[in-house]
């Protein structure tokens, strides 16, 4: 058991280090088939190594800190990526911002829901969690993205779906100001809201299996993954174009590009949270879950509404009529499920059909 322990920390040591100096030597370069084969075994590597090094970090700090530290990793990660991108790509970025927030949305309130619900009641007949936080959370995202992502197909300051510069700014400071107030709520006034529960209602503290990693440890670990994160997206960056070839090979939407990266993005977020649920800490799921769509809409906005005061292009951030209805209808499904604290197989079903419902759409829009 000792040993392979030892084996576990040596390999979820390397491989992040390993994932840096492969993004590094392959950035911004046309690679071979042979060379993206092994950037994508070296991609699977580091999200396994990320979701080890955010569990570690998570028994230090403990929760919601746990969920948070690796949320908002994860999204600082994806902003700088994204501003990237969009400072490099003109014209045709102009709705960048807007797919990869909407997807990250779809991604996490419906898929990453829907599974952690599903996971859970299967194994332990029915989930559950604390209504309270996870609605202040849901509610919380529901309002950043009908202010972020749905009013700029309304307003008419500005022609098409866009922003004036005075409405972008609010935007901006209202998903900071929110995201900060729930992070407030979630980790000092009201951190007991957003713990996992047992059966009969009462708050888990403490995980008792198992002690505490010592500060160094953790220290090691967030290190390490943020190192693994970095590697994540930047090898998922690498591996777009040939993604980005494949789908246009098949004959599928472009869009599909983008909800292919936003996945492997969120991958490390998917396996915390589905195993959160098979050890019936729902709550963790949906911390994370909730918690990454959140941190994608607040920190998202702002940044790319400061990088709009040097972009020459375009920032179209108003969805359409297709993807307002499944955001309308995530919103009502997700509220239904949260209001009894308890949840079935039917719920984390209800929420997988509607995220294969946005898969579908993206591939046949």
């Amino acid at each position: 058991m000792i040993t392979r322990l030892r084996s576990l920390t040596r390999w979820t040591s390397l491989v992040p280090v390993l994932a840096v100096i492969l993004l590094v030597l392959t950035w911004g370069r046309d690679l071979p088939a042979a060379v993206v084969a092994v950037v994508t075994v070296v991609l699977a590597g580091a999200v396994l190594a990320a979701v080890h090094h955010a569990e570690v970090v998570a028994h230090r700090v403990g929760e919601p800190f746990g969920s948070l530290v690796l949320a908002v990793a994860v999204t600082i990660i994806e902003v700088a990526l994204i501003v990237t991108l969009m400072i490099d790509g003109g014209d045709k970025s102009s709705t960048l911002a807007r797919d990869t927030v909407f997807a990250a949305v779809m991604i996490t309130c419906n898929g990453i829901v829907g599974a952690s619900l599903l996971v859970a009641s299967l194994r332990h007949g029915t989930a559950v969690f604390n209504p309270e936080g996870t609605g202040a959370a849901l509610a919380t995202v529901a309002t950043l993205a009908t202010l972020s992502l749905v009013l700029p197909t309304f307003t008419t300051s500005k022609p098409g779906p866009e922003f004036s510069g005075v409405q972008l700014t609010f935007a901006a400071l209202s998903s900071l100001i929110l995201y900060g107030l729930f992070v407030a709520t979630q980790t000092v006034r009201h951190r007991d809201y957003f713990l996992p529960i047992t059966r009969q209602g009462e708050v888990i503290t403490a995980d008792a299996h198992a002690d505490a990693p010592s500060a160094r440890a953790a220290r090691t670990s967030l290190t390490l993954l943020g190192l693994a994160l970095v590697g994540v997206v930047g090898l998922a960056k690498g591996v777009s174009p040939t993604i980005e070839s494949t789908v246009e090979a098949a004959g599928l939407h472009h869009a599909v590009v983008g909800v292919i990266i936003a996945l492997l993005v969120l991958l490390p977020e998917t396996i915390a949270a589905l195993r959160s649920a098979r050890r019936d800490r729902v709550q963790t799921s949906l911390n994370l879950a909730l918690g990454s769509a959140m941190a994608s809409i607040g920190l998202t906005i702002p940044a790319v509404a400061l990088a709009s005061i040097w972009l020459s292009g375009p920032l179209v951030l108003g969805l359409g009529a297709t993807h307002m209805v499944l955001l309308a209808l995530t919103v009502v499904v997700a509220s239904l499920t949260v209001v009894p604290g308890r949840a079935t197989p039917l719920q984390g079903g209800v929420h997988l059909v509607l995220f294969a419902a946005y898969l579908e759409l993206a591939i046949n829009p």
